[in-house]
Parts: structure tokens; sequence; C-alpha cells
């Protein structure tokens, strides 16, 4: 019994000896190395856009406002309508200013029986003077009364064609072909000279305004092919909801002063409205080309960003090191790479959390 007991002391430390050899031999096991999805850099064929805020407004708007003072009579359109040019819109109780309009249709009829009346008088006096029965003086008096006569008319004229315009001012005409908006009035009620009765917009073609800053227009102009006199570039349309507008427009610089508040200048774009999809005073995107041809990409599944700088973990033979690399553009599920990576670079595709700075890893090659 005695020596069964000293042997166990031996035994333990055999085992131990063998467990530490297998721990040591399993960690130095290349088969046990950290596979990893490997894959290179795309290079892809794309137009880069940048977006700015866009600000949509129609052709043309016009507020539609009463010219005179008076009751609302009659609204002949609904709130949304189409209407032509000169289409009747809204008319005005018009009897105060048609009766304004009779008397000075009056007063420019009596003012030309004046002139007449004088014509006459000047006529018979005219004769008299010849056979010496009056003196000359009494002519030139009248020629004098005719002067007066005729001012006479053509202020009566003046009169008659302003109340003539106000007569007219009575019915509300839409100055363009386009879509009103709110009828912010009732018939009956009492109008203002000013008050505001609804806007009118032709929005078959809209313009879209952009701004860009000072750096990016310099980009533009310092362009051997820039002119400023017909510069103008394609440019495309993202809807407040993300659809992509289906036409493409024109973007060209209308303005030559920049904004000392925010050191932007704006920049105008057009776009057809064939289908009335784009309002008055609608938000979008512009998206503006800044490059073009075959682009060196990565994944965003490659990349790891930490505060303002990207990485991926790129391969050394089996060994990976962080690298860091100049970030651009995102294109859909890629970024542009500008700098710090050649196409020729094998990097890690995911799971780059679990790696180290130099770490040895197994390689599985993947297409993205």
């Amino acid at each position: 019994m005695k020596k069964n007991r000293m042997l166990l002391p031996t035994l333990s430390c055999a085992l131990f000896v063998v467990g530490c050899t297998a721990t040591s031999t399993e960690k130095s096991n290349p088969n046990d190395l950290k596979l990893v999805p490997v894959t290179q850099l795309n290079q892809i064929d794309t137009v880069i856009y940048k977006e700015y805020i866009a600000d949509i407004q129609s052709q043309r708007n016009v507020e539609l406002r009463s010219r005179l003072s008076g009751f609302l009579n009659r609204i002949y359109v609904d709130e949304g309508s189409f209407v032509k040019k000169d289409q009747v819109l809204f008319t005005l109780i018009d009897d105060e200013y048609k009766a304004d309009y009779a008397r000075a249709e009056a007063l420019l009829n009596s003012s030309l029986a004046e002139v007449s009346k004088v014509e006459l008088e000047m006529e018979r006096t005219k004769k008299l003077v010849e056979k010496n029965v009056v003196g000359s003086t009494e002519y030139d008096l009248l020629n004098v009364q005719l002067s007066f006569a005729k001012a006479k008319v053509k202020e009566a004229e003046a009169i008659l064609k302003q109340e003539k315009t106000k007569l007219s001012a009575t019915q509300i005409r839409a100055p363009f072909d386009g879509r009103i908006d709110r009828v912010l009035l009732k018939e009956g009620s009492l109008l203002e000279q000013g008050s505001l009765l609804t806007t009118i917009s032709d929005i078959t073609t809209v313009n879209v305004y952009f701004d860009i800053s000072e750096n990016e227009y310099l980009k533009i102009a310092t362009d051997s092919s820039f002119n400023r006199n017909s510069f103008k570039r394609e440019v495309k349309l993202i809807l407040a909801n993300g659809d992509l507008y289906p036409y493409t427009g024109e973007a060209e610089i209308v303005e030559n002063e920049f904004n000392t508040s925010t050191g932007s200048i704006s920049l105008r774009a057009k776009f057809p409205n064939p289908d009335g999809l784009l309002k008055h005073g609608a938000t979008g995107r512009i998206g503006v080309p800044i490059q073009t041809g075959n682009l060196l990409m990565v994944h965003q599944k490659s990349v790891i960003e930490i505060q303002d700088k990207a990485y991926v973990y790129k391969l050394n033979g089996d060994t990976v090191n962080m690298t860091p690399f100049k970030i651009g553009q995102r294109v859909g599920h890629y970024y542009v790479v500008e700098d710090g990576l050649s196409k020729d670079s094998k990097i890690v595709f995911e799971g780059g959390q679990g790696l180290r700075d130099g770490m040895l890893v197994e390689q599985k090659l993947i297409n993205n």
C-alpha cells in the first residue's frame, strides 16, 4: 500500500507535462489559424454624383390680387384647376364702376361738343373779320377758347381711359397658362385694394436652384474649357422620397455674387415637367457629376471607420496589416478609393473586428 502512494505524485507530474505539451502543439498547429474572406478591389466604370439640397420653383409663379376695392361677385374656377391665358377667374360687383365709366363717357362727349361749338363760332367770326364787321381780336379770343376746349377733351379721354381700366379690372383674368392654387376668399367677400385671391403657377418647366461653395465654383471656373456664357452641366434630380426623377436637367450659373453669410453661389437647373409631378416650393436633391470612368472601389463591409479616418485590413502574405486609405464618394455598397490602395491590393472582405495588426490568418478568396 505504501508503494502505491509513492507512485501517485510521479504520475500526476507526468500527466501535467503531457497536457502542457499537447496545448503547445495545439497553438502551433497551422490548421487553427483564423479563416478570413479575402478579396481584391473592384474597378467599376461609373459616374459619381455629388448631391446638393435643391429648391424647386415654377418657371412663373404670380400672386393674383384685386386691383380694386369691392365685393367678390363670382368665382369661375375650382382650386387646383388648369386655366388658359386671359380666362376669367373672378369678377367683382361692377355697378359702381359702370356708372363711373358712363359719367366719364358723357364728360368726353360734352367736351367734344364744346370743341365743335367753338370751331363753328370761329368759322362765322372769320367771315365777319374778312368783311371788317368785327375786329380780329374776337377771332383770337375764340382761338384761345378752342385750345381750352381741346385740352378738356384730352382730360376727359384720360378720365374715360382710367374708368375703362377700372371697369376691366373687375374681371380678374389668368395672366398665362397655368394651374391655380387655393382660393383664399369666398363669393361675397369684401376686397380691399391689393387683396390676395390665389396664386397661379406655370409648371411646364421648373427651375431647381442649388448652392455650391466658392472652392467648388473655382474648380469649375479654372478649368480651361470653362466659358461663363455657355457653361452648362447635365444633372439629375432626386425627389424628397428618394426616387430619381425620370428627366435630366441642365445646370448653369445664374448669380454673379457670392452670398456673404454662406460663402456660396447659386446655380439653376431647368427640368421639363410634362406630367406636372414637380410643384412650386417642393424640395429635393440635385446630383452633379464630379467623376467618371473606371474608378477603384472598395466594399463597405471591408472598411473600418475610426473617427474621421478609414482603414482596411490588407494582406501581406498571410499577415494582415491595418492600412489607412483616403475614402471618397459612396456609390451603392461601395466607396471610391481616392488614395492609399492599388488595384492589386488584397484585403479582408469582412469580419475585421476580430483581427489584430500583424496577425497570421488563413485566406479564403471570394468575389464581391
